[in-house]
């Protein structure tokens, strides 16, 4: 990164069911798993979300976008956007979508190394996820 100013960065792993929350500083590249917030055919509850973000006051947030591995779209790619879309329009935060291939097969192999199959819960799997999704996209600024 040019800037020496350190920026916060939310990130998100956009499901139907659930969608995976991370924060991370520009300065570390690192991030960490925040919570997991329940979704109802892909719409959040935009309250909990909002105050998580009044809370960390990210200086922007990333989705992360679900491409199949020939990098063509799949039926949750275009969801992924809206939810991208929804985010900027609400919070009025700049929002990047960042390729997401293979982050919750490398989340579900993190999980089951430090815990064993007992630890792949859903929602640490969308947190984790959400934490690569934004460790990925730091490394590509």
């Amino acid at each position: 990164m040019t800037e020496t100013t350190t920026k916060t960065v939310i990130a998100f792993d956009f499901g139907t069911n659930s969608i995976g929350c991370a924060v991370g500083q520009s300065i570390t590249g690192t991030a960490q798993g925040l919570t997991t917030f329940k979704a109802q055919d892909g719409i959040p509850n935009w309250e909990e979300i909002g105050k998580l973000l009044q809370d960390w006051k990210p200086d922007m947030l990333v989705v992360g976008l679900p491409l199949n591995m020939d990098g063509t779209g799949q039926p949750l790619t275009q969801r992924a956007r809206k939810f991208a879309n929804r985010l900027n329009g609400r919070f009025n935060l700049p929002v990047e979508l960042q390729d997401e291939r293979l982050t919750t097969v490398e989340a579900k192999a993190e999980i089951f190394s430090r815990g064993g199959y007992k630890a792949l819960k859903k929602d640490k799997v969308d947190s984790i996820s959400a934490c690569l999704i934004l460790e990925s996209w730091f490394e590509n600024h």
